[in-house]
């Protein structure tokens, strides 16, 4: 059996996943990776192989001796060089034998531990597959994508397990989903249940993690693996400021430009958990899925329950490749609606204009200004509601406060529209304020365990998103909000965690020892299950409306939340000198289109560090570029920067949204957190796939006296051609008349020298044209010259 359609070019290789019924041997290709793994003559699935794209069989990787303490499946009989705790599976589960750790843990209605999982059988199509509730990636009609379905079976719980493999070949990306069915007469619970793992068999790894704090978010961190397992992940409700659910496992040597490296992004926005582990024989594994310390999940005889997609990559030439991987990913096939494709707003917030201290007047006076900056968009941020003048009040009484405001909020957007501009509003739908009339009303709606004292995030508390009631009311006082007027743009916040997983038991309980017990992550899952159904419906309903999700800035920035919500506010801190490594990092694993980055005024509130304005503009146009500031409070020559800024990123807004991403400066670390290493600046690229276009910007973070000249290497420039390099503003110290003719090859052999920048955290921005009609005469001389 095989599933894929023949390539345009009609190479070899053009079935993108195949089936060796002989040997019971499936192999999945991408344009430059191949997948495969084997159900063996037991009828356990093991993996074979993850690489760079390939012919032929590889289960010679696999070898079996008689191995002590490793225990054999009683299936092999008296084969003792049999052992799942030796050899790389699929889907590991506990109960056979692996005493590593499994992707799946599950107790029977006695409490009995372990299961049995078996190859029965599997179905391969064309078209990628869907999750009902659940964000996936996507394939339109025109993309090429393709599934396999493997199912495995437990026949002593009637356990069965759907493993979903979605194929985007174009982006050298797999995805993985598991759909667990319970098909017992008897209820089990699941403690763990994971989506993915990749098994490696030997190799010398590094693994690295995304993590960080409020406002210091997704920061890498690179450690050997030498033996034991690291786990990163989130108890927290939510995928958290302190983990990212996207790591990379790489050979030790791999960096930007080189090295075989591997990745996993979880398409989840709850808690999870992530690891990568040494075993005493030198193998490695790596997995990804939910995770909230013990899950406990009820499932009932003829329930099921779908794991969240887990996005896989792997790339032989670097991080880079790996990243860009993501990006293609994450920008075709999860992003969708109308800001998938079109440019997006730039836009000015309230929130450090005002904060909460503002009237409509203020607001129409900052569309009034943001009119004369060019700017699109005037977004009114917390404080516009209820009787919300503070965070101590208001959150949950979705109702406009018409005398501040002094009309009602349709007013307001018809007035700041009058003025030549969009309008935006902020909404904290998750949460309420225990005073407000909400909780005064139904102060059942939370999550909180009767009879105790709550814990307090904000002077909030959390509203229980499982209820389809408390989902409905919210959903349809959001509507009503939308209704009011024409209103572009929401951003959607969150500002606390979960603490209190409790909720009605009347719906969920589980019996324990004869006590009635609350399933925590259920409530957890369920909650985020609650969380997309809004968010669906509202990106149904509104399909012109662009949301921006927030947590806290960078608390949920997931692949989950990008499904409905386009861009994601970063970060919290808008210095822009925290923001090079913030948005270094989140880099790894998400486009520049998804970062909400914004210029704020400086000394920046979050720091009280002082940068120039240019780079605070250099630094926010690798995202979705806005403004956090009162214009009013700009000088003349500060408001003629900000002109020029839009203006400049409005000509290479486009090559932002759409262009391959380069890492142009190192700051990864192995065995430590990132931070400089031998450059003293930050840079990154922006390329048209075609090599035609490219934006380089560089960040000075270290001046010393009598400084040796920087270079910076650019990437993905078209060999044999030349480029015309100009910087948008040239400094005294560019050597040369502007602009200059280079070769591509030197550009990424040597390298472009740097102008002598004499204070820290300047910036400079060079454009490059390829010049075609000298490319064309260089790699096609006239016969004449031939001759």
């Amino acid at each position: 059996m095989a599933a894929g359609r023949r390539r345009e070019d009609g190479g070899e290789g053009t079935e993108m996943i195949l089936y060796d019924e002989e040997k019971r041997i499936f192999t999945i290709h991408t344009d430059h990776s191949t997948y495969q793994m084997m159900a063996d003559p037991y009828g356990y699935l093991l993996h074979l192989y993850y690489g760079n794209r390939t012919a032929g069989r590889t289960d010679y990787l696999l070898t079996y001796r008689d191995r002590g303490f490793s225990g054999n499946p009683g299936c092999a009989g008296r084969n003792r060089t049999y052992s799942l705790d030796a050899l790389p599976q699929e889907f590991p589960f506990q109960g056979g034998g692996d005493f590593r750790s499994t992707l799946l843990c599950v107790r029977d209605s006695e409490g009995i531990a372990g299961c049995d999982l078996r190859y029965r059988e599997h179905r391969i199509r064309n078209g990628k597959y869907g999750l009902a509730g659940l964000p996936a990636a996507y394939a339109g009609e025109k993309d090429d994508a393709f599934t396999l379905e493997i199912v495995l079976e437990d026949q002593r719980l009637g356990l069965e397990a759907e493993l979903l493999y979605g194929v985007l070949p174009h982006c050298d990306i797999i995805t993985r989903s598991v759909i667990l069915r319970n098909k017992g007469k008897a209820g089990v619970f699941l403690d763990k249940a994971q989506t993915a793992c990749l098994d490696f068999v030997h190799g010398d790894f590094d693994f690295t993690v995304f993590m960080g704090r409020h406002a210091m978010e997704r920061i890498p961190r690179r450690q050997r693996l030498t033996g034991g397992n690291q786990v990163i992940g989130s108890r927290r409700g939510a995928s958290s400021h302190q983990y990212n659910p996207f790591v990379i496992l790489s050979e030790h040597d791999a960096g930007e430009r080189a090295g075989r490296c591997w990745s996993m992004q979880l398409v989840y926005s709850g808690g999870f958990e992530a690891e990568a582990g040494r075993d005493q024989y030198g193998q490695t594994r790596m997995q990804m899925g939910m995770g909230d310390g013990r899950l406990d999940y009820p499932l009932g005889a003829g329930e099921e329950l779908t794991l969240p997609e887990v996005i896989m990559s792997f790339s032989g030439n670097g991080m880079a490749g790996l990243s860009q991987n993501h990006h293609r990913c994450i920008q075709r096939h999860i992003v969708r609606g109308k800001y998938r494709d079109c440019p997006r707003p730039v836009l000015l917030n309230s929130w450090e204009a005002a904060y909460f201290d503002f009237t409509g007047r203020t607001v129409v006076e900052l569309a009034r200004q943001a009119k004369l900056l060019g700017i699109d968009m005037v977004v009114m941020d917390d404080g516009w509601f209820g009787e919300r003048r503070d965070d101590l009040r208001g959150l949950g009484d979705w109702f406009a406060n018409e005398e501040k405001l002094g009309g009602t909020l349709g007013d307001l957007a018809k007035r700041v529209n009058a003025e030549g501009v969009r309008f935006g509003i902020w909404m904290e739908p998750e949460m309420v304020s225990e005073d407000s009339g909400l909780y005064r009303e139904h102060p059942d709606w939370t999550l909180a365990i009767p009879g105790a004292e709550p814990v307090r995030g904000r002077y909030q508390l959390v509203l229980d998103f499982s209820r389809p009631d408390v989902r409905e009311y919210i959903f349809a006082r959001i509507c009503e909000v939308l209704d009011q007027g024409n209103i572009e743009y929401l951003k959607w916040d969150c500002n606390r965690n979960i603490v209190e997983a409790y909720s009605d038991p009347g719906r969920q309980v589980r019996e324990h020892g004869g006590a009635t017990c609350v399933s925590r992550g259920k409530i957890l899952h369920d909650y985020i299950l609650g969380l997309y159904d809004v968010l669906e419906r509202l990106h149904r309903r509104y399909p012109e409306l662009l949301i921006e999700g927030c947590c806290g800035g960078g608390g949920r920035f997931d692949a989950g939340m990008l499904y409905y919500t386009p861009q994601i506010w970063c970060s919290d801190n808008t210095d822009a000198v925290d923001r090079l490594l913030i948005q270094y990092g989140t880099s790894f694993g998400y486009p520049a289109a998804a970062v909400g980055a914004h210029v704020s005024a400086c000394p920046n509130g979050q720091t009280g560090r002082t940068a120039p304005l240019a780079t605070r503009g250099a630094v926010a146009m690798a995202g979705t570029f806005g403004y956090e500031m009162d214009p009013a409070e700009l000088s003349a020559k500060e408001r003629q920067e900000i002109r020029r800024q839009i203006t400049r990123y409005r000509e290479i807004r486009r090559l932002i949204q759409e262009g391959l991403y380069y890492r142009l400066s190192d700051h990864l670390n192995c065995e430590g957190s990132a931070g400089p290493r031998t450059d003293e600046f930050v840079a990154w690229e922006f390329v048209e796939e075609s090599g035609r276009e490219a934006v380089v910007t560089v960040v000075t973070t270290g001046i010393h006296g009598n400084m040796p000249t920087q270079y910076v290497r650019l990437r993905g420039l078209t060999p044999g051609a030349m480029y015309k390099v100009e910087p948008e503003e040239a400094p005294e110290s560019w050597n040369g008349a502007t602009p200059r003719i280079y070769p591509a090859e030197a550009l990424m052999d040597m390298g472009l020298p740097l102008p002598e920048m004499r204070d820290e955290y300047q910036s400079v921005i060079f454009r490059l044209l390829r010049e075609d009609r000298q490319r064309e005469s260089q790699r096609h001389p006239s016969r004449e010259d031939a001759r």
